[in-house]
């Protein structure tokens, strides 16, 4: 507003930069702040101050109001604010089975004796209750033909699981039906989960035990078992125990699977393919073992996988489906598990030895490579498998030996504990493969190299590509096999693998000249001696038949007289 005709001045609550008075127009009259800070104005105990432009005014702050029901005030002497009695103005605004305690400014509900607060809801007690199980015995022979509906990972677990060994899936009770009801609504995802131990007849194998409950359809005309909110704690062979999250009708439901016929094609490949490389690695071996001519590191390698791989092919044919005993069986999946990855731990260092030969581009038993593989090649083939074996075995025990097969349980994740290893080895071994490429590629660029030199690196590229090929390629048709190609993929895996044998023999003893020029030496001995044999047994027969009187004489003398 003005003042005169030099000086101005700002309205009430408003003020410039020169004060309240100014004289210069291009100065603006900003608005004071009374609620501050600092604070010019008060508004008492139990109330805010509240600004405005150009002025303020108080209020209460929440759980107090004014006496005379206003809203708001403007200075502390207009103050009456009182505290506000929230449980005599709202009388249910605590729930049932509680009591409302006003406090200063607030209000506080509190249980009942007998009752305790829902941690879920601070408003709602909850104490005893009726709590009631019902057993009807017979009711399963009623509810056999039910429908039966999965979680979704509980059918994938099983459909992996059983895909390859069963056929047909049906669902038996195994146990009585219980139904669990209480007299409080609070029924459904419960705080703490009910415990439930069913006592049923022995379970046999190829069956699997699921914790389910009855859900009702909609219409309430009909139902099936379900899984959701259920999980089973353990099971024993009379006894299951279960949990879940609300009340319903309860019962230990067994998924049972009818074992599928194997494919005859792939059982009598599988039989005869694994004799044929039975045959084939116990030559090898006697091979490796026996032939003067080609004893260096690398036959000391075939040796041991040979030996490997024979002991796991003969184990496997005679003890694969032995679960009888589970202790036994545990052993053997154990003893399977453990020379299966000391055979690819063998094919580690076999890639190794190759690609250290390659890299210093001389023969097989050149000195360093010799020195080196001598130290640590058995306690690497033979060591490490035993500690993963070791380590598994001594957390989780009951994780070998499942109830079709004598191998490692594939739906609770311990068969990564050999699937990994083998793609850990088969990746390295595609890495030494290719870098020794690399190097014999250059040694035979190289037009200095003699014949010799190039026939050996020539025998070396071959080895290595079939060493990648027998060792490596082979078994990851064993992870392919899923999708519409499953069923050739298993073919494959089964062709070539069991026919590993026969193809490490091939290449490492028929395909080698101085193991066939040897396998010559010892079948001239053998026609030798089988020669001498039979000389000797014409000679003692003739000499034997000279000693012996005619019979024809004995006759005749007789009739001369």
């Amino acid at each position: 507003m003005c003042v005169n005709a030099t000086t101005c001045r700002c309205l009430p609550g408003f003020s410039s930069l020169s004060g309240v008075l100014f004289t210069n127009l291009s100065e603006i009259c900003d608005d004071i702040n009374e609620c501050g800070p600092p604070a010019t104005v008060s508004c008492g105990k139990f109330a805010d101050c509240q600004n405005t432009d150009g002025s303020y005014y108080c209020t209460c702050i929440p759980g107090y109001e004014l006496v005379s029901g206003g809203a708001t005030f403007r200075n502390e002497s207009e103050n009456t604010c009182q505290d506000v009695e929230e449980c005599k103005q709202n009388p249910k605004i605590c729930k049932s089975r509680s009591i409302c305690i006003n406090t200063q400014g607030s209000y506080t509900c509190k249980c009942q004796p007998g009752f305790e607060l829902n941690p879920k809801d601070p408003k709602q007690c909850t104490g005893p209750a009726v709590l009631g199980l019902v057993s009807i015995p017979g009711m399963g022979k009623l509810l056999t033909e039910a429908p039966l509906a999965l979680e979704s990972e509980k059918q994938d677990v099983l459909h992996e699981t059983h895909k390859r060994f069963l056929r047909n899936v049906s669902s038996v009770l195994l146990s009585d039906v219980i139904s669990a009801f209480m007299s409080s609504n609070a029924t459904q995802n419960l705080h703490s989960p009910v415990t439930f131990v069913f006592k049923h007849s022995v379970r046999q194998s190829w069956q699997e035990i699921l914790c389910v409950y009855w859900e009702h359809d909609q219409n309430g005309c009909g139902g099936h078992w379900a899984t959701k909110g259920c999980r089973m704690v353990s099971a024993r062979d009379t006894s299951t125990t279960c949990q879940c999250t609300h009340l319903s009708s309860f019962a230990v439901l067994m998924a049972s699977y009818s074992v599928q016929e194997e494919d005859p094609v792939l059982a009598v490949i599988t039989y005869v393919g694994l004799s044929l490389s039975l045959l084939c690695l116990f030559l090898a071996a006697v091979t490796f073992r026996l032939c003067k001519t080609i004893q260096n590191i690398s036959t000391s390698l075939h040796l041991q996988l040979s030996l490997c791989l024979f002991l796991a092919h003969l184990l496997f044919l005679t003890a694969i489906d032995r679960t009888e005993i589970k202790v036994l069986c545990a052993a053997i999946a154990g003893t399977l598990r453990y020379l299966y990855l000391a055979s690819f731990t063998w094919m580690l260092l076999e890639g190794l030895h190759l690609f250290l030969t390659a890299r210093n581009l001389m023969v097989v038993n050149y000195a360093s490579v010799n020195r080196f593989m001598k130290k640590f090649m058995f306690p690497v083939g033979y060591g490490v498998p035993a500690v993963i074996v070791a380590i598994s075995a001594a957390s989780r025990p009951d994780l070998y030996g499942t109830a079709a097969y004598c191998w490692l349980h594939t739906e609770k994740g311990l068969i990564w504990g050999f699937l990994g290893p083998v793609c850990a080895i088969f990746s390295v071994n595609i890495v030494f493969f290719l870098m020794a490429l690399w190097y014999l590629k250059n040694k035979l660029s190289s037009l200095n190299s003699d014949v010799s030199t190039i026939h050996n690196t020539r025998m070396l590229t071959f080895k290595a590509t079939t060493q990648v090929v027998i060792l490596g390629c082979t078994w990851c048709l064993g992870i392919l096999q899923v999708g519409p190609g499953a069923q050739i993929m298993a073919y494959l895996f089964t062709i070539i693998n069991s026919l590993q044998g026969v193809f490490i023999f091939l290449v490492y003893c028929l395909l080698n000249q101085q193991v066939r020029e040897q396998y010559g030496r010892w079948y001239k001995r053998v026609r030798k001696l089988g020669a001498e044999s039979e000389s000797h047994t014409l000679s003692s027969r003739v000499i034997s038949d000279a000693s012996k009187p005619s019979m024809v004489r004995l006759q005749i003398l007789p009739f001369t007289n």
